[in-house]
């Protein structure tokens, strides 16, 4: 290992089978990752994910690949989403070029992501999948509805992401103010800023608080699979799809009728650089976002 440059691929790891040279390659990539990229645990173990399927497919050590396997490799691909794609071809650019610090993916162009228009719920919709949110189990103390519709509020009138919200704490809430304040530090293409929602919003977040007792350091919401087990039947009970990312996508796009500039869309939804944030606070203060939020009047049910 040379500092800085990554693992070394003419000198690998141990002198015993491939398998253990990949397997302390691997060991010290998900350190590069952690601490020299400071990737998510998310991307890091989906970078992972991928160089392990890559080694199951090509049966040849991660570390002998040359540039001619990974266009053999990337060529299966060549039909499938451009998405998918492009997650693949990620992990073999970090894993090769910035830790191995070879050429080896080098040359190989992302796809293009197709243009398509957001298809957006209408509020009448977004009703009826509001009122078919409900609990999916018979615990109605420990799960109450009030949890799930909460959720789906604070996604809909705040244009956060999923995780954001579902790693909220009570203490991450100025109740008064009606504000968010994510915790973590977000990443180099996420930003974590304050943002607002509204008042149906408040009133039930307060109702789910009241029910479940919920405690200042304690998660607020249950589980990431509990909810989307709760979505997913709401959908099959009213006929209309609604996901975290549907109603940021609404959320953004009903800011936009309501005449809200977009650089404050942004910022609501955490997609403002912080060098943006830091030369023009003024512009982006919590005081002066709360007020251009309440000015809009979003409203998500009525």
């Amino acid at each position: 290992m040379v500092r800085g440059k990554g693992f070394e691929p003419s000198n690998p790891y141990g002198t015993g089978s491939s398998s253990i040279s990949d397997k302390k390659a691997l060991e010290e990539f998900t350190k590069f990752c952690e601490v020299d990229r400071r990737l998510k645990p998310r991307t890091t173990k989906e970078h992972l994910r991928k160089l392990m399927q890559l080694r199951t497919t090509v049966r040849k050590p991660l570390c002998e690949l040359t540039h001619d396997d990974l266009r053999d490799y990337l060529a299966r691909f060549k039909d499938a989403s451009p998405y998918h794609y492009a997650n693949i071809l990620k992990a073999l650019r970090v894993f090769y070029g910035a830790f191995l610090s070879t050429d080896s993916a080098n040359g190989f162009k992302f796809p293009e992501y197709p243009l398509k228009p957001r298809k957006v719920p209408t509020c009448e919709q977004l009703r009826k999948f509001y009122h078919a949110l409900k609990s999916p189990f018979k615990n109605q103390r420990q799960y109450p509805t009030s949890c799930y519709r909460a959720c789906f509020l604070l996604w809909a009138s705040s244009g956060r992401r999923r995780n954001e919200i579902l790693g909220l704490t009570l203490g991450d809430i100025d109740l008064e103010k009606r504000m968010l304040m994510p915790n973590g530090s977000g990443s180099s293409t996420k930003r974590t800023w304050v943002s607002f929602y509204g008042e149906e919003a408040e009133r039930g977040l307060r109702r789910y608080i009241r029910e479940a007792k919920i405690s200042d350091n304690s998660p607020l919401f249950s589980s990431k699979s509990q909810i989307e087990r709760a979505f997913r039947k709401a959908s099959e009970a009213s006929g209309i799809k609604i996901t975290p990312q549907v109603l940021r996508d609404w959320f953004a796009c009903e800011m936009g009728r309501l005449e809200v500039p977009d650089r404050y869309v942004d910022a609501f939804a955490g997609r403002v650089p912080r060098s943006v944030l830091a030369r023009h606070y003024t512009d982006f203060s919590p005081e002066r976002l709360k007020e251009i939020y309440d000015k809009a009047g979003l409203k998500v049910l009525e």
